[in-house]
């Protein structure tokens, strides 16, 4: 089961990725432009997003567009979850229990790869 060290791991491992303190917790920025954060049971969640994130670490990222989010819902409700809060959409959240390493480093990677400057991503395309 994958833990917060690995979007750690995964985020260093991306040009320009910061990772800083919030009110929420963790939270990783590229150029400034948050992409991967760990979720917090805002009063604003609906109570039952709200109670699965209080019980166990809950990941949301940045995806490419609300439909991608959508489908990652659908296609695996289990993982995905409906609902977190309205701000900086299009992203998605997951439970990291429900996760596997591989889908880890990719979700993290593209919501890098959304907010990263084009110069960050072609040198990440070319290998460092």
């Amino acid at each position: 089961m994958p833990v917060l060290d690995d979007v750690r791991r995964i985020a260093a491992g991306l040009p320009g990725s910061e990772e800083r303190e919030t009110t929420g917790g963790a939270a990783w920025f590229v150029r400034n432009k948050l992409y991967a954060w760990e979720c917090h049971p805002w009063p604003s969640i609906p109570a039952d997003t709200r109670a699965i994130i209080a019980a166990e670490l809950v990941v949301g990222v940045k995806v490419a567009d609300r439909v991608d989010a959508l489908a990652l819902v659908e296609m695996q409700p289990e993982v995905f979850l409906r609902t977190t809060t309205s701000w900086g959409e299009p992203k998605v959240a997951f439970r990291m229990a429900a996760i596997d390493q591989d889908h880890l480093a990719e979700l993290v990677t593209e919501g890098w790869r959304v907010q990263a400057p084009k110069y960050l991503r072609r040198a990440f395309a070319a290998g460092g």
